[in-house]
Parts: C-alpha cells; structure tokens; sequence
C-alpha cells in the first residue's frame, strides 16, 4: 500500500510521527510532507529530530516542492493522512487553496477519490472550523479529532498516542495489533447480564396520563 503522510504545525507531532513508524513497520510504502511549522513542532514536542521522522518514511518531500509526484493524480496512492492537521490546513483544503504540496496532495486525494483523513487538532471548536469539517465530510474526507478511549485505561502518553494511530489505521483498512479493542463479553462492573435484568426489574411501569376533555 502507497500512502501520502502529511504533518502541520499543529501540536500533536509524536501522533504523525508514531503513524510513520508503525506504517513502516507494517510494510507500507510512505510520502512524507513537512510543513516548516511541523519542523518546528517536532522540536518543540519530541527529542526526535527532523531528519530522524524523515528517515521514518520511504520518500520525503518539501511542502515547497509542487512539482513532486504526488502532486499529480497520475501518481496513484492508497490514501493520504494529515496527522496532526492545523485549522490553517484544514480551510486550505477545504476551498481547494493548493499553494503548497500538503494541501495540493490532499486536493488531488479528493478529486481522485481516495481515502483522506485529517486528524484534526484544536479546541474548542469556532462556528468556522465546525463548517470546515462539516463540508470536507461530505466532500469525502474522515475528519478525526484524536479522541482518547479510557475503556483501555491508558496508564502513559504512548499508550494514549497508540490508541489514536490504530484507530486511524483502522480507518486505511491495514491489519494491526497495537490496541486493545472493545469485546462483547467485556465486564467492567459487575456481571453484565444480571446488572441488565436488575434495571429491568427495577425500572417502573410507565405510567400513562390522559388529558381531561
């Protein structure tokens, strides 16, 4: 699988990064693009260096260069991720404004017809950034807030990133193991059957009040 991976300048580096390292294990063929405020974040937020998470992929790309392959929807790919991906990125895309090689590849992802998702970052969410999201859904687009499950009960940071990054893999219909998923025989509380026929039984009979005529 060919994949394009984008990271913006929003907080939330080690997700992109994390996505980039379990994507090269698993086999798959990465692009990667940086934005100039993502270099900035990843020296900011991790101890990784900027040619350590280009190292990660199997291709690397400036957001300047607009004449790369994946610019071109000749060039045929699986999908492209935007993880994390900025308000800034997110209405680039949304108006098609393709003035560099993230929101270009992510135009030519969506008039292609191809899986895009973007792990969007910021809260709380403006009336304009709700509308943004609303209109890249019904273009096509997955919008993924990176939102915690604490059914796992998550006990570290990488625990946290971990669960974030497989379920955005899932999301790319590749094979993995890196979370613990949610089962039907799972019980957190007491035996789930009988916890159910006890609020049954406990639940009073509704009652019905008609109005005088």
């Amino acid at each position: 699988m060919r994949l394009v991976v984008a990271l913006t300048g929003a907080t939330g580096a080690a997700l992109g990064i994390r996505l980039l390292e379990t994507l090269g294990e698993l086999g798959m063929e990465t692009h990667l693009i940086l934005s100039e405020w993502a270099r900035a974040t990843i020296k900011i937020e991790t101890d990784a260096t900027v040619a350590e998470v280009r190292a990660l992929a199997t291709h690397s790309y400036s957001a300047r260069d607009l004449a790369a392959s994946i610019s071109s929807g000749s060039f045929r790919t699986d999908g492209m991720v935007v993880c994390p991906c900025s308000m800034k990125t997110l209405s680039a895309i949304r108006i098609g404004f393709s003035d560099n090689l993230i929101t270009r590849a992510a135009d030519v992802t969506l008039k292609e017809r191809r899986k895009l998702i973007l792990v969007t970052r910021e809260a709380p969410l403006s009336e304009i950034h709700l509308e943004n999201m609303h209109y890249l859904a019904r273009a096509g687009a997955v919008i993924f807030p990176p939102t915690v499950a604490y059914y796992g009960r998550p006990s570290s940071i990488d625990e946290v990133t971990d669960y974030v990054v497989g379920r955005v893999i899932d999301q790319l219909g590749i094979e993995h193991s890196m979370i613990d998923r949610w089962k039907d025989d799972q019980r957190p509380g007491p035996d789930r059957d009988a916890a159910n026929r006890q609020a049954d039984e406990s639940t009073p009979p509704l009652t019905v009040v008609r109005r005088a005529k």
